[in-house]
């Protein structure tokens, strides 16, 4: 059976993506068996892996709205993926008119649940019905985090939902813990952050943190991840550590 991880944060520009895209990649290496499912409108971890998203026909836009089995939505890579494109900003308004709206990507993920060990969902930066499907679909949630004070204040807002979706639609969902991403070690301001966050909101902070780093952009726009376009780059390493900590140690 899959763990299925949603990264998830309303506000944007916390480097969500490349921390899924990466983590994913990481556990790759490590020979687990990893989805990435693109549950953001803009596609950004569909073109981080390579795809031009207007290309692509079948994406989890269909699944949530036709209904279409996801495995016929799925990309053969390392790692696999659900690709998404701008079509998926319709499906807040189509499936806030259906019946347990909640419930569409936990439903399409069940048919593939026995095939992955693990299924990490990007989710986007918003509250709206698709990151409540996100989150409703998951098992556990990992809050990327930059290390700011306009970034983890949102934190409480999104802890909220959270406790409302165990309240409604997902009573075992847990949070595994936030990754501080973007940090700059030499500003006191990042280390305080860093401390704050622990204390403010009970959440474990893993480590090691992510620095900032201009070779995150790089691979991106190369379509690989940090692990494979940067293998040896520091940041590289820390998501590897991160993988490893998610993933209990194993080898």
């Amino acid at each position: 059976m899959s763990r299925v991880i949603a990264f998830a944060n309303q506000k944007g520009g916390v480097a969500k993506t490349t921390t899924t895209l990466s983590i994913g990649a990481a556990l790759h290496e490590r020979g687990r068996d990893v989805l990435l499912v693109d549950l953001d409108p803009q596609g950004a971890l569909t073109y981080s892996l390579g795809y031009d998203p207007d290309g692509i026909e079948e994406t989890v836009n269909d699944v949530l709205v036709r209904r279409l089995p996801i495995e016929k939505a799925v990309i053969a890579g390392t790692p696999d993926l659900v690709p998404a494109n701008i079509d998926l900003a319709g499906p807040d308004t189509v499936l806030l008119t259906k019946t347990g709206r909640e419930f569409a990507l936990e439903r399409a993920l069940r048919d593939v649940a026995n095939s992955y060990d693990y299924i990490l969902i990007d989710c986007p930066p918003s509250l709206g019905i698709l990151t409540i499907n996100g989150l409703t679909a998951a098992s556990e949630v990992v809050i990327p985090l930059q290390a700011e004070a306009l970034s983890h204040r949102g934190v409480g807002q999104l802890l909220e939902t959270i406790a409302d979706i165990k309240r409604f639609t997902n009573p075992g969902l847990r949070v595994s813990g936030v990754i501080v991403t973007m940090f700059d070690p030499r500003t006191r301001h990042a280390r305080e952050v860093l401390s704050d966050v622990s204390s403010l909101y009970g959440i474990e902070v893993l480590q090691p943190p992510v620095r900032k780093s201009i070779r995150f952009a790089e691979a991106s726009r190369s379509g690989k991840p940090i692990t494979e376009f940067a293998p040896s780059h520091p940041g590289a390493e820390a998501y590897r550590q991160l993988a490893a900590l998610l993933d209990g140690g194993r080898e």
